[in-house]
């Protein structure tokens, strides 16, 4: 009820601004050991997953996107999430697209977004990541576990899209405790033609070639659109099993405008970008379906679409997934909406 009432306060702003005026509000409180101390009590969910050799204190992330240069992650962590993802991160800092750049649909539970990877770099991402562990994020029993997006850089041919994805993992792969490429994006110009089956194969075997010299070599998962068709997916299944991928995150956002409650003059006003939020949720979980279904469950899913309520997320859990992000539920329905989730699990 008090978030509801925030809610409606703050969504009197500028979208993108208040985002950031919230989180660093937020982090100046998180501050204080004091209220620190009350906000990892208050906001405690444990529902313990394993997967990739990994313990998540719960099946509920933060999909990439909201914490993009890795700026919140003590906060997030106090927040209850069982893990976060950074980024989408590229290997030179960018702008991202023109503002305005993200917008609220209410009426659908809905966000539309055309950011374009607005980042610091990659090396700022990973030297925060570093930071944060140095003074004791990440570690011990309920640790918050993190994850890197990675992508390319907008002015960088498709052609060469490897060299910037494996420039990102460079920088990253000391620091995160596993990795998603994201070649699904909408807000890039010809970013989506990397999921085709050459492109893809080029990108995740220089990667996972990258990832197999390690020591300890990180869970790789790739990150897909919603929007592709079922033999799309199904090659994406069989590249998955060829590069010997850990998982796939089902999924991005969507280019659909269907069955929008939100006037259509309204949404046209807006312009290109993805749609998240409560109109993915069925789609997702299709996605989701066909791939545990294709794929004889042998590889794991993190679900993310449409995730707002623990009914939303057992939705996902039954068609296959084993973990699941939010996003556009975290913005309307509050900081709680792990536990909330967790305590209906």
């Amino acid at each position: 009820m008090m978030y509801a009432l925030l809610r409606r306060i703050l969504f009197n702003f500028s979208t993108e601004s208040v985002h950031h005026f919230a989180m660093d509000v937020l982090r100046a409180a998180d501050g204080i050991p004091p209220v620190h101390t009350w906000l990892s009590r208050a906001f405690a969910a444990e529902l313990p997953r394993t997967a990739w050799g990994l313990t998540f204190r719960n099946p509920v992330g933060l999909g990439a996107g909201f914490d993009k240069n890795a700026v919140y992650l003590s906060e997030l962590d106090a927040l209850g999430f069982g893990f976060v993802e950074i980024g989408t991160v590229t290997p030179r800092p960018q702008p991202g697209n023109d503002k305005p750049r993200l917008f609220r649909l209410p009426p659908d539970k809905a966000l539309i977004n055309r950011m374009g990877f607005n980042n610091e770099g990659a090396e700022a991402a990973a030297d925060r990541v570093r930071a944060w562990r140095e003074r004791g994020g990440g570690t011990g029993h309920n640790a918050l576990i993190v994850g890197g997006n990675i992508g390319k850089n907008k002015d960088t041919p498709n052609e060469d899209a490897e060299k910037d994805y494996t420039l990102c993992f460079k920088a990253l792969q000391d620091c995160v405790d596993y990795f998603v490429v994201n070649v699904s994006s909408p807000n890039t110009p010809g970013l989506r033609a990397l999921q085709e089956k050459d492109a893809l194969l080029r990108i995740l075997g220089n990667v996972q070639e990258l990832n197999q010299g390690l020591a300890q070599p990180r869970p790789l998962l790739l990150k897909i659109a919603p929007d592709l068709t079922e033999g799309q997916l199904d090659d994406i299944i069989d590249l998955a099993n060829t590069v010997r991928l850990s998982g796939l995150v089902a999924t991005n956002t969507t280019i659909s405008r269907e069955g929008l409650s939100t006037p259509s003059a309204t949404v046209t006003s807006i312009g290109a970008g993805g749609l998240s939020g409560a109109p993915l949720r069925a789609r997702s979980t299709e996605v989701i379906r066909h791939i545990r279904e294709r794929s004889g469950g042998d590889l794991p899913i993190i679900g993310s679409g449409g995730v707002f309520t623990a009914g939303d997320a057992r939705e996902k859990f039954d068609a296959g997934a084993l973990l699941v992000q939010v996003w556009t539920g975290f913005i309307y329905e509050g900081p709680g909406i792990v536990k909330k989730i967790c305590k209906g699990l």
